[in-house]
């Protein structure tokens, strides 16, 4: 249960806990989720893809509401990836679109439920109507603590560890850095996540079994949770499924339990 909470707060996610069942299950500190099926979604109903990219957003705010009403401290969703660029032009254009109308829309609820936003990936290459906003709403939302959501956008895993280590090399180039000095904590530090912890729970949506070029590094030791809901049917109780779930599982971290 994040310290950062207020006692109301603390209360709520508390009586959550037991209408659950969850009340001795040490809650995830943070989930992360790819929200996979928008495409299929709209498929089995005759409708563009982009049908299923604009039912997504009712599935993003359950999946705040439930971390919210658990008390995750931390929740990030792989929103775009740097291979989505390879999409058709006009699908790309509309998501965008999509993502202006989110943040603009979610705005309110962000701040009124004490979230702060946060972004990895390269977004300075997103357009500027997208940064003008997701700009707002960081600065808007900074002092926040109740929970930190991060998108990700315009994000692969494999070029966030090849960002560490080139910022890590001109480190070691400039000699601020030794070569001896560098260990898994110093690379982590340099990683687009370094100031959050790792995932406890990835979720992965529609029943596909990749990671899919996401937070590769991060994602070591996470218990994985894959359902074959479509992104745009998942719900509230998908989160509370999930938690209860791993809640059942033995972290061990390539250790031995005796």
């Amino acid at each position: 249960m994040s310290e950062n909470q207020t006692p109301q707060e603390m209360l709520a996610v508390s009586q959550a806990k037991t209408k659950y069942g969850l009340q001795k299950t040490k809650i995830p500190r943070h989930i992360a989720i790819i929200m996979d099926g928008n495409g299929r979604w709209a498929k089995m109903r005759g409708l563009s893809r982009i049908h299923g990219h604009r039912q997504a957003s009712t599935a993003v705010r359950e999946a705040v509401e439930g971390c919210l009403e658990l008390g995750v401290e931390y929740l990030t969703l792989f929103v775009f990836s740097t291979e989505n660029w390879l999409r058709p032009k006009r699908e790309v254009q509309m998501l965008m679109q999509l993502l202006r109308k989110f943040l603009i829309d979610e705005r309110e609820n962000i701040l009124k439920n004490h979230i702060r936003l946060n972004t990895i990936g390269h977004t300075e290459q997103l357009p500027d109507f997208i940064r003008k906003e997701l700009e707002k709403t960081m600065t808007l939302s900074a002092k926040n603590r109740r929970m930190v959501l991060t998108l990700a956008l315009n994000y692969g895993g494999r070029q966030d560890i090849m960002d560490a280590a080139m910022k890590i090399a001109e480190k070691v180039s400039a000699k601020k850095i030794a070569p001896e000095e560098i260990d898994e904590e110093l690379f982590s530090n340099h990683l687009a996540t370094a100031k959050m912890p790792d995932p406890d729970l990835f979720i992965r949506t529609s029943g596909e079994f990749r990671v899919s070029n996401f937070l590769l590094w991060q994602l070591s030791y996470s218990e994985m949770w894959i359902t074959p809901v479509l992104w745009p049917d998942f719900r509230r109780e998908h989160i509370i499924e999930a938690v209860k779930e791993y809640s059942r599982r033995e972290r061990r971290y390539g250790k031995v339990t005796r």
